[in-house]
């Protein structure tokens, strides 16, 4: 059985979560940003447009990928908190690999 694109970013980023390997709070995202350890940026879709325009333009300042997926319920889930409207990957292995998966088209 195939998994969706949704549970194959799900899966990607609880690995990434155990493997310590990635942040997610607006406090930790914007801290990983600052120190340039953030390779890739992902923004729940129904995170508050004054949020998704925080993380867009920080993104754009520290040159860091981003998109926008999942909602904050499912993101806070396969990190194993409650909701989270951004994380931030630290290994650019996972980023290359959520990249790709964000690419596909649904």
């Amino acid at each position: 059985m195939a998994f969706t694109k949704e549970q194959r970013i799900t899966n990607l980023l609880s690995m990434a979560q155990r493997a310590r390997r990635i942040v997610s709070g607006a406090f930790a995202v914007e801290q990983a940003m600052k120190k340039k350890q953030a390779v890739y940026l992902l923004v729940a879709a129904d995170a508050a447009d004054e949020s998704k325009k925080t993380y867009k333009g920080l993104a754009e300042k520290y040159k860091v990928p981003y998109a926008e997926g999942l909602d904050r319920e499912m993101l806070g889930t396969c990190l194993g908190k409650e909701y989270r409207a951004a994380a931030a990957l630290t290994d650019a292995g996972f980023a290359k690999k959520l990249h790709q998966l964000m690419e596909e088209s649904l």
